[in-house]
């Protein structure tokens, strides 16, 4: 029990704020876990590099350069934040972060692991709770969708008719051309 006190917890809120999304998958950054770990980004790569039969493309895959930027831009980033971000980083899914605990063979990987599953777990948890809600908003967002596009038709044939109106407007009032007679 005193084990358990003397161990440093990292807040829930710090591990959630470096969980992003990315090809529809929750991953998390190489400099980041790196950090949680208490390890160099370039240990924490080289480690995967070495074991790198153990990361399939669905358990770590590098970021290309329009994700990369992409991410840089929504993480404001220092100058002194750049300097480490020469090249893109790896992304870990959740199953590459568990496969990460047995490549990183240290206690501080292992507890910072575990707490990283069950956030991961908890999210999983609460999307599921949630599913109704979710398939719910998805109707909605079809229904809008759809009224949107209906919208546009409607506009075009406003516009259209508009158009037409003109046309007759400027036919009514054209000068006309020809014989005329005192009639006219």
């Amino acid at each position: 029990m005193s084990e358990q006190r003397n161990k440093v917890m990292i807040p829930d809120e710090v591990i959630l704020s470096k969980i992003y999304l990315v090809r529809g998958k929750k991953i998390m950054i190489d400099r980041d876990l790196a950090e949680l770990y208490g390890v160099e980004t370039k240990y924490l790569k080289r480690q995967v590099k070495r074991n790198i039969n153990r990361f399939p493309e669905d358990f770590m895959f590098e970021l290309n350069k329009e994700e990369f930027d992409n991410w840089r831009c929504q993480n404001v980033t220092s100058n002194a934040d750049r300097q480490g971000l020469r090249y893109a980083p790896f992304a870990f899914t959740e199953h590459g972060v568990l496969m990460l605990s047995s490549v990183l063979n240290s206690e501080k990987a292992v507890e910072t692991n575990i707490q990283i599953i069950r956030i991961f777990n908890k999210m999983r948890e609460m999307i599921n709770s949630h599913k109704e809600l979710f398939i719910e908003l998805e109707k909605i967002k079809s229904q809008i969708h759809n009224h949107d596009e209906k919208l546009m038709i409607i506009f075009e044939y406003l516009k259209q008719f508009e158009e037409t109106k003109h046309k007759q407007f400027e036919q009514l009032n054209r000068r006309r051309i020809g014989f005329k007679s005192s009639e006219d």
